[in-house]
């Protein structure tokens, strides 16, 4: 155990040296620290934690330190050790600065200070008032609480999707790398267009041809998109006759089972059922429900009884004392009878006592089993219904599984050997990067001797024109090429659409000779509707400025309604003092002339 403290020591001293403390402690110092001071110092750790507690205790009373420490632990969740006897040996040493409490409260808030941060962060939004329900009985408490709590929901999902974005692992540099490369694409895309417009508008009839071939590419998207939607509503009928195949092999599983079982059987394990619910209702649920109430009716005891101090405390206990030493002297007592039969008697209540905690622990057992089993039922069928959502499948089984597996396990191997070979091309790419880093300094080096070997025969800049005339001729000849390919792909193009111009023009005849007199119909109703709707624009400009009248009468009438309302109340509660003050001078009345002498004492006069 020593070595364990001096453990602890050395880490809260090491950590304590560190950022954001930057304390000068060894282990002697921080050893000799007074009570005072080592309350301080755990003070300052939970204010690292939690800012709100970053005051000085000398300014504060020790029950509101106490009180304040004892509230953080508990939102960090922080557990004594020991058991819960210790608990009042626990709040005095944590009242007295004693080291033996401390010591493990900073080991364990230095060892997972990060985590403690983020939990205290939470519990100011996740930590809900508690709110008397007699309060609560308010419309308007209760709607507020009501928005509270769904405040606090939201900030949970907030929470969650923040945490998700963070862990996700997009990177910012990635995605600028991505930004930059989409525009460079777009800027060549761009001039590569602006090219192609240049060509075309040599050509006549070019805006006919474009939009013709704008009409064909509208239609070639809507038939991918047919197909695209052909093969979804093929790949939901194979899917609906998957789940009809399942659903009729579950239904047959189920007759199948259903026929092989017997009444005996089915008998037996209703008795067992029935057993197990008589013994709920009447032995196990009444003992617990009793004990809760006495536990309600205790806590109901100690909230009535105002607060207690030191001295109160120490009075109990000493009562607790005492009452103790009565039940060992009763008990020794007891032990000196020694009367045989009550030696018999009580082995018999020890083994009834025995089996009935066995007893009562197997319900509990057999209880906390129903409701795991209905709780993963209810998980089951949740993450079923979810991926069922998901992607339309139902969840795999059985041989199914199996092969789903089988097939993960080959696309596994697979994965490995696409990204080995990925590495080694990863190397092999890091190999020739080197070489052709290599190359260009000795490509540098041999242009620094030509140039020098030019210099001094006097025809410097000789080996630069002949490249560049070599390239000059070299993508000379490439325009000419892409140049004659263009031309020749444009003049395809346009008898293209020269023979599907025709094509439309003879299909859209009949169709322009029925829409004629639709225009001229259209022309008519056009007219009429414009002069039905300079009618209604009158009528109902006239309806809105009536509308706006009765709305500025019925808001004044409103107004003095309120105001009457506010004077009739201010005149009845006039009324009510008025009655009370001559009902008070009609009782002083009566003690003043009433012969009793202590009637009359009990007047104001």
């Amino acid at each position: 155990r020593k070595t364990k403290m001096s453990e602890q020591i050395k880490f809260i001293v090491e950590q304590l040296n560190k950022e954001p403390f930057k304390k000068t402690f060894n282990l002697i110092t921080f050893d000799s620290l007074e009570p005072l001071q080592l309350l301080q110092l755990l003070n300052e750790v939970l204010a690292e934690i939690d800012p709100k507690h970053n005051i000085d205790i000398r300014e504060e009373a020790p029950d509101q330190t106490a009180k304040r420490m004892f509230s953080l632990l508990g939102i960090l969740k922080y557990k004594p050790p020991g058991n819960a006897s210790d608990m009042s040996t626990f709040r005095q040493g944590l009242v007295t600065g004693s080291k033996p409490i401390i010591h493990p409260i900073l080991h364990w808030l230095l060892q997972r200070t990060n985590e403690l941060k983020k939990r205290a962060y939470l519990a100011r939004f996740l930590v809900k008032v508690e709110i008397p329900a007699d309060f609560l009985q308010d419309d308007v408490v209760a709607d507020t609480y009501h928005q509270y709590e769904e405040l606090v929901e939201g900030f949970k999902t907030l929470h969650k999707e923040c945490e998700q974005l963070k862990n996700c692992g997009f990177s910012t540099a990635e995605i600028r790398r991505d930004i930059n490369a989409m525009e460079e694409e777009k800027d060549q895309l761009i001039k590569r267009v602006e090219r192609l417009k240049k060509r075309v508008d040599t050509v006549s009839n070019h805006q006919r041809m474009l939009e013709m071939a704008r009409q064909l590419r509208v239609e070639k998207e809507r038939e991918e998109s047919l197909m695209q939607q052909k093969q979804e509503q093929k790949n939901q009928l194979f899917h609906a006759e998957q789940r009809l195949q399942r659903a009729q092999q579950q239904l047959k599983d189920l007759r199948q089972a259903s026929a092989d079982a017997k009444p005996e059987s089915l008998m037996k394990r209703l008795d067992e059922e029935i057993k197990f619910n008589t013994y709920m209702v009447s032995d196990k649920l009444p003992k617990e429900l009793d004990s809760k109430k006495k536990t309600v009716h205790y806590l109901q005891k100690v909230v009535a009884e105002p607060a207690m101090g030191h001295s109160d405390l120490s009075e109990l206990e000493a009562k607790i004392q005492e009452i103790n030493t009565q039940i060992n002297q009763l008990i020794e007592k007891r032990m000196m009878r020694n009367d045989p039969m009550d030696d018999k008697l009580f082995l018999f209540r020890q083994q009834a006592s025995i089996i009935s905690r066995k007893k009562e622990a197997k319900a509990e057992e057999l209880q906390e089993g129903r409701e795991e089993l209905s709780n993963l039922e209810k998980e089951l069928a949740q993450k079923t219904n979810q991926a069922r959502d998901f992607d339309g499948t139902e969840v795999l089984k059985g041989d199914e599984f199996k092969r789903y597996v089988s097939k993960l396990r080959s696309k596994s191997t697979v994965y490995k050997k696409k990204r080995q070979e990925l590495a080694e091309l990863r190397a092999e790419y890091g190999v020739l990067q080197r070489t052709e880093e290599i190359l260009k300094l000795r490509h540098e080096a041999i242009q620094q001797q030509l140039q020098a070997f030019e210099a001094k025969h006097g025809i410097t800049g000789f080996s630069d024109t002949q490249e560049e005339l070599e390239r000059v001729s070299a993508l000379k000849s490439e325009l000419d090429e892409v140049k004659g390919r263009t031309l020749d792909e444009m003049s395809e193009m346009i008898k293209k659409l020269n023979a599907l111009i025709s094509e439309k023009k003879t299909a859209l005849a009949p169709v322009i000779k029925e829409l004629r007199p639709l225009r001229q119909k259209c022309q008519e109703l056009t007219q009429e509707y414009e002069e039905k709707k300079s009618l209604y624009d009158s009528c109902a400009a006239g309806l809105e400025s009536n509308r706006s009248k009765l709305e500025q009468e019925v808001q004044g009438l409103r107004e003095e309604c309120g105001q009457e309302e506010t004077r009739y109340h201010y005149i009845n509660c006039l009324i009510k003092i008025a009655e009370k003050q001559i009902q008070r001078a009609a009782d002083e009345m009566k003690l003043y002339v009433s012969a009793d002498p202590q009637e009359r004492r009990k007047a104001l006069r």
